[in-house]
């Protein structure tokens, strides 16, 4: 199945599908005759069919196998990177602004590099 593109006929279809259904089963006539059984079993199948290729679907998108809890971990772990990022920024700009006055060691060409800058923060 292509992840490209999300064929949102598919899942608009499974609104059309469930509606026949329920119209069948609540039709004047309902399931007393053959051919109404027959009509209610196609339908069903029809709609049983499409809402497993739309659950195969939502299942193959990147992070479909991820559960809500683990969504919401993700999230929350994501949340807290950034805070931690704008923290570091907030840091950096700081002492740059603090340090506009030339120094000796900057003047002289070396400059410490702070290696934890991009690195995440173990929680």
């Amino acid at each position: 199945m292509s992840t490209s593109t999300i064929p949102s006929s598919l899942f608009e279809s499974l609104y059309e599908k469930l509606s026949v259904v329920l119209q069948l089963t609540q039709s004047s006539e309902g399931v007393t005759t053959p051919q109404a059984r027959q009509a209610l079993l196609q339908a069903t199948n029809d709609f049983k069919n499409a809402l497993s290729q739309a659950k195969d679907y939502a299942s193959s998108l990147p992070g479909g196998e991820l559960s809500v809890m683990d969504q919401d971990e993700v999230i929350e772990m994501l949340t807290k990177l950034k805070e931690h990022k704008r923290e570091q920024l907030a840091q950096f700009s700081s002492r740059a602004l603090g340090s506009d006055q030339p120094t000796d060691s900057t003047e002289g060409g070396t400059m410490d590099i702070d290696s934890t800058a991009s690195t995440p923060v173990a929680s």
